[in-house]
């Protein structure tokens, strides 16, 4: 039990290891209230002040606790995912940072107000029992799937300006919910459970019409096998150079990772074609065995191809044209999603209805086709509009 506010708030102050912990706003407010020298009404203040912050994570302070401290990316913590040795002194340094959390835990509304002498109304919050070395030390143990700092936190994220980002909205799309192409999706599924059992995993190409689910198809994977410890990084064509740095920083994370990269093509002569076929040579600065790569494309061949390539501009005609089919061939999986055919764009339309609560009326099949043909064809995307429109305005067919 801490026993007076001097000493609780030289104990927090002793935390080195835990700083990330430390420093966050909840134990921030905590130590305000620690070392606050003031009258009664002051103290109550930096309590409220503690509460708010505590309030903003949750209601229980030794759940965020074990959370804040099992997810803090410090040198303990990345030393245990890699399962290398841990010094006695930093092992030490965690044993007693640990106990100090737990006398935090152990806190409760009114033991505050005994360490403040109030008497009146002071805002509580939860406070669970725990065992904090043991919960701790449970956490560490399943590191490999729950991870540490951001990727502990967060399971989509995009890379701006070279430097990683969580996703704070995520795209929550459930492979359940995604109508045909089942057995394309189990090739990607296949590929990425792979990855995570630590086997020989390829980088994927995802290739076909515009609007027939390749984006969706790997976000639904990763949204399915994040709490298996899969995290999902959108690389935007134009951070494509930052692809070697982002696994170099991933390689010795205990997650695994699939960089995704949305519509990929290039133009002829594009700075970014060369470094892209170097980064899927797998040369060995840049490949990582926890991390694959998936892209999609509209196009077989990556590289926008012109007559004149064909047609005898350069001396080496065949060498060109082998130069923009490579990159599409350095992928070790190819999967191909075609527009559908008429009776699977129907039995699309038709379970989408029956999800979103659409009447089928004699002539949904009708309208369906004839919205799939205003916005030039049948695909998945096409019945996923078409019913919405039907949700956003009254429909004809029920007048």
């Amino acid at each position: 039990m801490l026993e007076s506010l001097p000493i609780a708030a030289t104990k927090l102050a002793s935390i080195v290891v835990f700083r990330g912990v430390k420093n966050a706003p909840v134990l921030r407010a905590l130590r305000a209230f620690f070392e606050c020298e003031g009258d009664e009404s002051e103290r109550v203040e930096r309590y409220a002040d503690f509460v708010a912050a505590l309030y903003s994570e949750g209601r229980d302070l030794s759940r965020y606790l074990l959370n804040a401290a099992a997810e803090d990316e410090n040198q303990y913590v990345i030393l245990r995912s890699r399962g290398e040795p841990v010094p006695a002194v930093l092992a030490d340094a965690v044993k007693g940072e640990l106990g100090v959390f737990q006398e935090i835990s152990d806190l409760t509304a009114e033991g505050f107000r005994r360490l403040i002498g109030f008497d009146g109304y002071l805002p509580g919050f939860e406070s669970e029992k725990l065992d904090f070395a043991a919960e701790f030390e449970k956490r560490i143990d399943k590191i490999n799937v729950t991870g540490y700092g951001q990727y502990a936190r967060h399971t989509m994220f995009r890379v701006v300006d070279g430097e990683i980002k969580p996703v704070h909205t995520p795209d929550r799309t459930d492979i359940a919910e995604l109508i045909g192409y089942e057995r394309e999706r189990q090739e990607l599924l296949d590929n990425t459970e792979a990855l995570l059992r630590g086997l020989p995993a390829a980088n994927a190409l995802l290739i076909g019409d515009a609007g027939t689910g390749k984006s969706s198809s790997i976000k639904a994977v990763a949204n399915l096998l994040a709490p298996r410890g899969l995290r999902l990084i959108e690389v935007p064509k134009a951070e494509l150079f930052a692809i070697p740095a982002v696994m170099e920083h991933l390689r010795d994370n205990p997650l695994k990772f699939v960089l995704f990269i949305d519509d990929l093509s290039f133009e002829k002569n594009d700075d970014a074609f060369s470094a892209m076929k170097a980064i899927l040579e797998g040369s060995v600065s840049v490949k990582a065995p926890n991390t694959v790569i998936y892209a999609t494309s509209n196009r077989r061949h990556l590289v926008k191809e012109s007559m004149s390539d064909r047609d005898g501009d350069d001396i080496h005609i065949n060498d060109t044209i082998q130069d923009t089919v490579a990159l599409s061939d350095r992928f070790g999986l190819t999967i191909l999603f075609t527009r559908p055919n008429k009776t699977l764009y129907l039995r699309i339309v038709h379970e989408l209805a029956r999800a979103k609560g659409i009447p089928e009326t004699s002539d949904l099949d009708v309208r369906a086709c004839a919205f799939a043909l205003r916005r030039g064809g049948m695909t998945p995307r096409a019945a996923e509009q078409f019913t919405d429109s039907i949700l956003s305005k009254p429909w004809e067919g029920e007048n």
